[in-house]
C-alpha cells in the first residue's frame, strides 16, 4: 500500500503540464526515431542531453523525456519492420517474422494494431512490476554471475530452434554464422585480429545496423526485384486497419505471459529487449501455436514479441535507477545523463529523490497510453505506404537503407557490406535458412565470449563452473528442455495420429 501511495504522488509530479509535454514530446521523437534505421534511441537521446543541460528544466522533467524517447522507439521501430521488413534494433527482429508475413498477406494494419497494444501491455504490466518489485529484482538480478549469464545466453539460442520450423539443422547454421561474424575484430583481451583477413575498418568488427539492414532490407529489394521481373503478383492489399475484438482476445494471455518475460529478461544487466523478445518468442511457439501458424503470419507472433520488448524496456530502468547498473547502450547514455543532472542511481535513489523514481514510473505509463492513443489512429496512414507504386517502393527501400547504412560511420566500405550481406541473405531465405538466429548470435556472441572467459578466469579455467550453482544448473536444464521436449512431444504423438 506504501507503494500505491508513493505512485499516487508520482502522477501528482507528473500530470504537471510541462511534464506532460515532455512525455507526450518525448514518446513522439522517439516513435519517429525508431522509424529510421541506423538512427536509433541512443543517438537522439545523446543529441537531447546537452540541450537538457542547458535547459535547467528539472531532473524529473529531463528524465521523463529522454525515458519517453527510449520506450517509444521501441514502437516506432516495429512500424518500419512489419510494413518494409527493415528492423533496426534486435528485437525487432523478431517481430519481422510473423510481421512482415501479416503485410504480404494484407494485413498489415492488424499487424500494426496488434504492436500498438501489445506495446502498451508490456509497458503498463512492467510499471506495475516496477514500482511494487524494483529493490527486490534488483537484488535478484545481482545473482547473475558470468557463468549463470553464459547459461542464460545459451537458452536463447535454444529457444530459436522453433524458428527454422522444426529444423534444428538450419537454425544451428544460421546461429554458427551469427557466432561467427560476432568474432570478427579485434580478439577483446589480447588485441589480436581474428577474422579481419588485413582490412583495417573490419578491426572494429562488423555493425548491426550494416548486418541486418543487408541481411532483411536489402534480401527483401532482391526478392522483390526477381517477383517483378517474373511478372508474379505481390500483394500490397491494404485490407482493414484495426483489430477485431476476437483477435484481441486470442492474444490476450500472449500478452501477458510475453511481458512478464520481457520484465524479467530485462532486469538482468546486458540482457534487454534482445534476448526477452527471441525467448519470449520461442515459449510462445512452443505453448499457444498448436496450428503451426507461427512464422506464416500469427497476430500471437507480433504480439509476444512486443510486448516484451517493451516491457524489457522497463525492466532495464530497475538495475539502472536501483543500483547505477546499465543493462543496455540506451541506459548507458541514461546513466550519463542522470549524473549530469546530479542524481545519484543506487538503493537510496528512492529515498533521497522520490520525486524523481516516482514521476517517472507515473509518467511511463501515462506515456505508453500516449503512444496507446496517438499511434493507434495513425495505422492507417501508416499501412498506406503499401499503396505506393512498386516502382517507388522498390527504389524507396533501397535508398532508405543505403542512407541508414551510411550514416552509422560515413563509410563506403560498410555500404559494400551491406550489398553482401543482402546477396548472403537472399541466398538463405531461398534454401529457408532462418535470419533472426543470426541476428542473435551477432548480438550475443561478444556478450557469451566475455562472460565465458570471465567465468574461466574466475575458476582457473574449471569447466565446472559453468554448472556450480542451482540458478545455472536450472538455466541449463530449461535449455534442454526447449531442445528435446519438441522432437520427444512429436515422437510420442506420432504413434497416435497413425493409429486406426
Amino acid at each position: 500500500m506504501d507503494s500505491f501511495g508513493h505512485l499516487i504522488q508520482g502522477f501528482g509530479v507528473a500530470l504537471q503540464p510541462l511534464n506532460l509535454f515532455f512525455a507526450l514530446g518525448g514518446v513522439m521523437v522517439g516513435t519517429v526515431v525508431g522509424m529510421l534505421p541506423g538512427i536509433g534511441p541512443i543517438n537522439a537521446i545523446a543529441i537531447l542531453i546537452p540541450v537538457i543541460f542547458v535547459s535547467g528544466v528539472p531532473p524529473e522533467s529531463a528524465l521523463i523525456l529522454l525515458a519517453g524517447v527510449y520506450y517509444g522507439s521501441q514502437y516506432g521501430n516495429s512500424i518500419s519492420t512489419i510494413l518494409l521488413n527493415v528492423p533496426g534494433t534486435a528485437s525487432a527482429v523478431v517481430t519481422a517474422i510473423d510481421g512482415y508475413a501479416l503485410t504480404k498477406k494484407g494485413q498489415a494494419g492488424p499487424a500494426l494494431a496488434m504492436a500498438a497494444v501489445a506495446s502498451f501491455v508490456g509497458g503498463t504490466l512492467s510499471i506495475f512490476g516496477l514500482v511494487l518489485f524494483a529493490p527486490l529484482l534488483a537484488g535478484w538480478a545481482l545473482r547473475f554471475g558470468p557463468a549463470e549469464y553464459f547459461a542464460l545466453m545459451v537458452f536463447a539460442f535454444a529457444a530459436l530452434s522453433s524458428f527454422a520450423g522444426g529444423s534444428l539443422a538450419k537454425a544451428f547454421i544460421a546461429t554458427g554464422l551469427g557466432l561467427f561474424l560476432a568474432s570478427v575484430g579485434l580478439d577483446p583481451n589480447s588485441s589480436v585480429p581474428r577474422f579481419t583477413f588485413g582490412e583495417l575498418r573490419l578491426f572494429d568488427g562488423l555493425d548491426f545496423v550494416v548486418v541486418t539492414i543487408g541481411l532483411f532490407a536489402i534480401s527483401e529489394v532482391l526478392l522483390l526485384l526477381e517477383s517483378t521481373r517474373r511478372g508474379e503478383e505481390v500483394k500490397t492489399v491494404v485490407g482493414k486497419v484495426m483489430l477485431s475484438a476476437k483477435e484481441l482476445a486470442a492474444s490476450g494471455w500472449v500478452m501477458i505471459r510475453g511481458s512478464v518475460m520481457g520484465f524479467l529478461v530485462g532486469i538482468l544487466p546486458g540482457a534487454g529487449g534482445t534476448i526477452g523478445s527471441f525467448v519470449a518468442y520461442g515459449m510462445e511457439q512452443r505453448i499457444s501455436d498448436r496450428e503451426g501458424t507461427f512464422g506464416t503470419g500469427d497476430l500471437r507472433g507480433v504480439a509476444s514479441p512486443e510486448s516484451a520488448s517493451n516491457a524489457a524496456a522497463t525492466g532495464a530502468m530497475i538495475p539502472l535507477l536501483t543500483l547505477g547498473i546499465p543493462g543496455s547502450a540506451t541506459t548507458a547514455v541514461l546513466l550519463g545523463a542522470l549524473m549530469g543532472l546530479n542524481i545519484t542511481p543506487g538503493p537510496l535513489l528512492i529515498e533521497r529523490s522520490p520525486e524523481v523514481f516516482w514521476g517517472l514510473a507515473a509518467s511511463m505509463y501515462i506515456g505508453n497510453l500516449f503512444l496507446l492513443l496517438l499511434n493507434l489512429p495513425l495505422v492507417g496512414v501508416f499501412v498506406r505506404v503499401l499503396s505506393l507504386p512498386r516502382w517507388f517502393l522498390i527504389p524507396g527501400v533501397a535508398g532508405m537503407s543505403f542512407v541508414a547504412v551510411y550514416a552509422v560511420n560515413f563509410s563506403v566500405f560498410d555500404l559494400y557490406l551491406m550489398v553482401g550481406f543482402g546477396v548472403l541473405g537472399y541466398f538463405m531465405r531461398k534454401v529457408k535458412i532462418p535470419l533472426a538466429p543470426v541476428i542473435l548470435g551477432l548480438v550475443l556472441g561478444p556478450l557469451m565470449e566475455k562472460n565465458l572467459r570471465r567465468a574461466m578466469a574466475l575458476s582457473d579455467g574449471d569447466w565446472g563452473v559453468l554448472v556450480a550453482s542451482p540458478l545455472s544448473v536450472s538455466i541449463w536444464v530449461l535449455a534442454a528442455s526447449v531442445l528435446l521436449a519438441p522432437p520427444l512431444w512429436d515422437r510420442w504423438r506420432r504413434p497416435g495420429r497413425t493409429a486406426p
